[in-house]
């Protein structure tokens, strides 16, 4: 009888503290969601623009590709 209850009290405290972990794991991962970097923004709009042109001139494939590198490894002016 002791053993079972041994067990049952492990198995719940093992439970407690998997909860605990996965809140504070999906507490980090909402912050750092919540506020992208300046530059990760700024690249999201450089890559959205160079999909639209390469889109627009009907670019598939490799010629696609070469596009979009050359596109967004383009410095701005």
């Amino acid at each position: 009888m002791k053993t079972l209850i041994t067990v049952v009290a492990l198995s719940l405290a093992s439970l407690a503290g998997s909860a605990a972990w996965a809140k504070d794991s999906a507490d980090k991962t909402t912050d750092k969601a919540a506020e992208p970097s300046p530059a990760r923004t700024a690249q999201r709009e450089k890559m959205k623009t160079c999909n639209a042109d390469a889109k627009a001139a009907g670019k598939k494939g490799d010629e696609r590709k070469a596009f979009m590198k050359e596109c967004l490894s383009a410095k701005k002016q």
